[in-house]
């Protein structure tokens, strides 16, 4: 037989499950804006039946309820999207990187616009056939100077504009491997306040909330795998445990965090006197930086400079620059070498029009016209040594050399994968190439960022806080626990009536 007290007990624990509920929700509506943030639920059930089935067990008809109780409170989340959206943030990290270092170096080429290289070299063309045309002009030789001076200005800024921002993005690229290590050690941090919590039998939801936004994070940078380890002691069943995170390779994972011992796997770049990375150290693991997986950090890297397999530099802006230099030098060779074949207007030959550039790497910025053609116009080589006659001053000027050196674009031959196409048509494939390649990681950025979208999306109509369906709850449990104070009023009467009402009769 009960306990006369026993409606008493029910409606009081069914007040503590309701308050519980009413607690959590105040939690949630209190956290609606905080990022990161999982709903919680507090989950009910029904306390165990009076009495327990044994041996001795009372005669009564049946088991007797003994309420509701509140057993745990736990997370509203689903893990598969959360792999989802991870999976969609190290694509949008990578082209989102790539994209930006291309959107800022279609800024610096500027091609096709009037202030291009291929417009500065267009004039400089022109200025050349004007001397051809007129070769003892003196307006027209000034002017060869002046643009030919424009041309090595503008290889100079685009080399050096390329460069700048090439330093930025190597810095950023540094600042981005900090971000990853202060991120794990950040992660491994959690991992040991929620082992310290777990096996008391609690749930640290709060904590798991902040591991989980800490793991969205680092995945922007890198791919990532998870392996969860349940704690010891008196841990709960729907506990999640330590995280240990693997970064996934080629070649197999690599463990960046152990969850069991906390030990981080620090990320670090071994790059050359250029700042080009030749490895990436993953604690004592060593990767090359062409077979590092996708991720922002991969994306900066490629954007950069690194050294590839072959151990050659590459990269977006490394390949730029070096085709810059290409460029440079054998433009200013292959003039030299034609410009010192013509005659100048006193008869001279052998004349160099720019400054000797003896190798190809920073060509780019060594363009300068020689000092003696810009001390005197009459140096520039524009007739041909087999000239024979003068232009009635007793002076060469046919302008047969000057009309070859203007031919220079159609002329020149620079080795372009496994042919050789001329200075236009070089020129043209590195802008086109640039233009393919802003294009393509826009796109695929604008995609991942959709994708990326679309599963946020659903995740947050799973975990995120609903502030009308919070109210709803409310009412509903602030209902259910003044209907359990109004039990315990009504037995407070049926127990006052036996106290107070019984055995009175006759007095």
């Amino acid at each position: 037989m009960s306990s006369t007290f026993h409606g008493l007990q029910v409606a009081k624990r069914g007040m503590d499950a309701q308050q519980a509920a009413l607690y959590t929700i105040g939690h949630n509506v209190s956290n609606a804006n905080t990022p990161g943030y999982t709903r919680q639920r507090v989950s009910l059930e029904t306390f165990p039946a009076y009495p327990a089935p044994g041996m001795n067990q009372t005669g009564t008809a049946s088991q007797i309820g003994m309420g509701v109780e509140a057993s745990t409170v736990e997370r509203i989340r689903d893990t598969f999207l959360d792999t989802q959206y991870r999976d969609e943030t190290i694509k949008v990290g990578y082209w989102d990187a790539r994209a930006g270092a291309l959107e800022k170096m279609e800024e610096i080429m500027n091609e096709p616009t009037e202030d291009g290289l291929s417009a500065v070299f267009n004039q400089f063309f022109e200025s050349v056939q004007d001397v051809a045309s007129h070769p003892s002009e003196a307006g027209a030789r000034s002017v060869m100077i002046e643009r030919a001076e424009a041309v090595g200005d503008t290889f100079s800024y685009l080399s050096t504009s390329l460069k700048t921002v090439q330093s930025d993005l190597q810095n950023e690229r540094d600042v981005a491997v900090t971000q990853v290590n202060s991120l794990l050690e950040q992660i491994s941090n959690v991992n040991q306040q929620i082992q310290n919590v777990e096996p008391n039998g609690y749930l640290p939801n709060d904590l798991y909330d902040e591991r989980d936004r800490l793991l969205d994070e680092i995945s922007k940078f890198m791919p990532v795998s998870l392996e969860y380890t349940k704690s010891s002691g008196n841990a709960s069943a729907t506990s999640e445990g330590v995280v240990t995170v693997q970064l996934q390779t080629s070649q197999g994972p690599i463990t960046l965090l152990d969850g069991k011992t906390h030990q981080v796997n620090a990320i670090s770049l071994k790059t050359n006197q250029d700042s080009y990375v030749t490895e990436i150290h993953i604690g004592d693991e060593i990767r090359n930086p062409e077979s590092f997986p996708q991720g922002k950090l991969k994306g900066l890297i490629e954007a950069s400079g690194y050294i590839d397999n072959s151990g050659n530099k590459t990269g977006v802006y490394a390949s730029m620059i070096d085709d810059l230099d290409e460029m440079a030098y054998e433009f200013v060779n292959w003039f030299n070498d034609k410009h010192q074949q013509g005659v100048t207007l006193d008869g001279d030959t052998g004349m160099s029009f720019f400054n000797e550039i003896s190798q190809k790497e920073g060509a780019a910025t060594g363009i300068v016209i020689a000092d003696k053609i810009k001390q005197n116009i009459n140096n520039i080589a524009a007739a041909s040594s087999g000239s024979s006659g003068d232009d009635g001053t007793g002076r060469k000027g046919d302008g047969k050399t000057a009309q070859l050196l203007s031919q220079f674009r159609q002329k020149v031959l620079i080795n372009s994968g496994n042919q050789a196409v001329s200075l236009d048509g070089f020129y043209q494939s590195v802008i086109g190439q640039m233009s393919v390649d802003a294009q393509q990681a826009n796109r695929l950025k604008s995609n991942s960022e959709t994708l990326q979208g679309a599963v946020e999306q659903r995740r947050q109509s799973i975990s995120a806080v609903s502030l009308d369906e919070e109210m709803t709850n409310m009412i509903q449990f602030q209902h259910a626990y003044n209907a359990s104070a109004r039990m315990v009023t009504m037995i407070d009467e049926m127990l006052d009536k036996i106290v107070n009402g019984l055995g009175t009769g006759g007095r």
